[in-house]
């Protein structure tokens, strides 16, 4: 995908395979904080520490095309607003406390987002829609489980539901208990292969794509129209 012709201060949002973002030209583990460093190697699989990795760095890119500046002025930071730790929770930017920034990692695909306004994202890979449908009754309203078993791929249908719902949840919109009370039924389910599909949820902006290339169901939420853009060029 390109990036659009929009305005160029819009949310923007990016996904990649992870083995891609680590050979983007600025990637590089020195872009991590000591916290980063320590969540990634307490990772037990190779995989997890790399889609780990690679999703902190994206996210990083993304904010810094965002506001015109090297990765290496982008530092990240967590905090839960519960325990108060500084290891999880959502990510923001010390030194741009203006800026909003999301992410997301899957089984060798990575997410982010970066906008002045709130965002969220989320991805996951089309081969878990399957296994997914088991948590359909618990976080769809009673209209989206109705439109999802009457799908011909429910498996895929309950997806697309997912990761939007998740995009909510990473804006600050949801939460995991308060899932089924957002009904998304009105928004259309099927999206075009390759092409971003837009809609409207109250006040919200949504942006979801299929990742043919990666395998993946991508979705944007955020209080301005989103864009996308292309960070991180597939291998060749």
């Amino acid at each position: 995908m390109t990036s659009e012709d929009q305005d160029p201060h819009a949310p923007l949002a990016a996904v990649s395979a992870s083995a891609d973002v680590l050979r983007h030209p600025e990637a590089g583990e020195h872009l991590l904080t000591v916290v980063e460093r320590e969540r990634a190697a307490r990772f037990r699989h190779a995989s997890g520490r790399v889609d780990f990795t690679a999703a902190h760095i994206l996210v990083r890119l993304c904010a810094a095309r965002l506001l015109g500046v090297p990765a290496t002025e982008i530092t990240l930071a967590q905090n839960c607003p519960d325990c108060g730790k500084g290891d999880h929770g959502r990510p923001y930017l010390p030194d741009h406390p203006d800026v909003q920034v999301s992410l997301s990692h899957t089984r060798g695909v990575v997410a982010a987002a970066a906008g002045l306004v709130p965002v969220g994202v989320d991805v996951e890979l089309t081969a878990r829609s399957g296994s997914l449908l088991d948590v359909a009754p618990r976080v769809l309203s009673p209209a989206e489980l109705r439109q999802v078993e009457a799908h011909p791929e429910p498996g895929r249908a309950f997806l697309r539901l997912w990761v939007r719902k998740e995009s909510l949840i990473k804006l600050g919109r949801a939460s995991l208990d308060t899932l089924a009370g957002v009904d998304l039924s009105a928004l259309p389910l099927d999206v075009p292969p390759g092409q971003p599909l837009r809609s409207r949820y109250q006040d919200l902006y949504l942006l979801d794509w299929a990742d043919v290339r990666q395998g993946a169901a991508v979705s944007v939420a955020s209080t301005a129209a989103p864009r996308v853009v292309v960070l991180t060029p597939p291998a060749g």
